[in-house]
């Protein structure tokens, strides 16, 4: 099984600080047919977001539970779905209570990506790590994906702090020009 990891916020919604709400989601554009595109070509597109406000207790991880139910009904209007979300609330010094914690689960940590690869089959080789971090970037290294960093979001600032495979403008350019260009 071959999956696209994803980070969320800034690859492939607008970076908007600690999105919680779904008034506030813009999507990046062309990323919903970006994974769209994925399900199409058998991808499972699994996203793998930091969730520090959680931490910071600007929200809770229900609120994060609905915005995601929710980017993923408007995703099926589009004829897109993500098979899996998964999130880290930890942050290693800027938590409250339970969540002051430094996690494995947290990128640069891998525990997420481990658990998709173990829950879907994932086969490392034939996957990617898709984000605009050098967090995401990192994580998805040390698993040994082959990761992209989008421009969008934060990625601009993080070109030169991380080793990303490929560097392109924004997810739609990563799937078109890296992702499916495996396939042929």
């Amino acid at each position: 099984m071959k999956a696209v990891f994803l980070d969320r916020d800034g690859t492939i919604n607008v970076e908007v600080n600690y999105l919680h709400k779904i008034e506030d989601l813009v999507f990046i554009p062309k990323s919903v047919e970006a994974i769209r595109l994925l399900n199409e070509n058998g991808y499972k597109v699994l996203v793998v977001t930091n969730q520090a406000g959680i931490a910071r207790g600007f929200y809770t991880e229900k609120e994060v539970e609905n915005l995601h139910n929710q980017i993923q009904k408007l995703l099926g209007k589009e004829g897109a779905f993500i098979d899996a979300f998964f999130f880290s609330p930890f942050h290693p010094t800027e938590g409250v209570g339970k969540y002051l914690k430094d996690s494995p689960c947290r990128k640069p940590g891998t525990l997420m990506l481990e658990r998709g690869i173990s829950e879907f089959g994932i086969s490392v080789e034939n996957s990617f790590l898709i984000g605009d971090s050098k967090s995401d970037i990192e994580a998805g290294n040390k698993i040994g994906l082959t990761t992209i960093l989008v421009e969008t979001g934060y990625g601009l600032k993080h070109l030169n702090q991380c080793k990303p495979d490929f560097i392109k403008k924004d997810l739609w350019t990563a799937v078109h020009e890296v992702v499916l260009e495996k396939l042929e």
